[in-house]
């Protein structure tokens, strides 16, 4: 008997298996929707950087062990602010959420290191009644900045009207139990004169000076003076840092010292950098938030 068969059956294999339509991933797919992922990405990095950060507002605390405090002065509690750029971006609302960040520290002495405007007085103006309401025992200092120099004399008008006293190659003594210590506010490094001897002038040696400059570089020059801790701003810690590389790119005068906590020459004075309230050039913070410094200062040995 005939094998009705017609021959071999041909065994089916995963080969001659097609994909069902649409489920390939051309070039041109993969291209487009990586484009898509990119843009989605970068919209997101943006709204973060210009409508998140620069709205959360970091306070740092630190406590300095200081050579040269006197007893009566140890706990000293100063608050540093800087860089408002009122103007750029930040106004007088902004200055109501600094001020009340800085009166729930109850600090003893308010320090801020330059740059209050970015351009015109405009935004001052209307910054002039919150600012007004910071309180501290000892009062609160100012110094001018490179943003600052629109129109010098108004302005430092108008920071008196909000209660600051301007120090420009000045100092005022703070006294405390039978001791005093200085603080002195030196001249900006870009557009005015600075002056360490003028602001220095006369004082007891061995008293404590705290000095207050915009830049922080200027540092290395503060430190050949009996200076015992400089408080600086204008670097705003970058403004843009990346991950694992840092600051993109600092303006001069903040080369070397960037933010935080450094020790300057041969006798390591403390120089410590605020990143600054506001923005300049351009509108964003990434990965560096604003910040308000709460430094708390003790005496070596008490």
């Amino acid at each position: 008997m005939k094998n009705s068969s017609t021959g071999p059956q041909r065994a089916s294999s995963q080969a001659d298996a097609k994909p069902a339509a649409g489920t390939t991933m051309t070039r041109r797919r993969f291209l487009k929707h990586g484009a898509a992922a990119l843009l989605g990405a970068g919209l997101a990095v943006g709204a973060y950087a210009s409508l998140w950060e620069p709205n959360r507002l970091e306070v740092r605390r630190l406590t300095l062990a200081l050579t040269g405090l006197p007893a009566a002065f140890n706990g000293l509690k100063v608050v540093q602010f800087s860089d408002m750029h009122l103007g750029f971006y930040t106004g007088a609302k902004d200055a109501v959420r600094v001020v009340e960040a800085i009166n729930r520290e109850q600090p003893d002495l308010i320090c801020f290191t330059g740059d209050m405007v970015d351009g015109g007085l405009d935004a001052l103006e209307e910054a002039i009644q919150p600012l007004s309401g910071l309180e501290a025992a000892f009062g609160k200092y100012s110094i001018l900045g490179n943003h600052d120099f629109y129109d010098v004399a108004k302005l430092i008008r108008m920071e008196e009207k909000a209660g600051f006293t301007v120090l420009r190659n000045s100092r005022v003594m703070l006294k405390r139990g039978g001791e005093a210590i200085a603080v002195a506010g030196l001249d900006d490094g870009i557009w005015g004169r600075p002056d360490p001897a003028a602001a220095l002038d006369g004082l007891p040696e061995g008293m404590f000076k705290l000095v207050l400059m915009q830049e922080p570089d200027y540092g290395d020059t503060t430190a050949e003076y009996p200076v015992h801790l400089q408080l600086s701003g204008h670097s705003h810690g970058g403004q843009v840092r990346l991950p694992w590389l840092g600051e993109v790119v600092t303006p001069p005068g903040a080369k070397r010292y960037v933010q935080g906590l450094y020790y300057v020459g041969s006798r390591g004075m403390p120089l410590y950098v605020n990143r600054g309230i506001g923005m300049t050039q351009l509108p964003v913070r990434l990965l560096c938030q604003p910040e308000l410094t709460v430094l708390t200062l003790r005496s070596e040995g008490v």
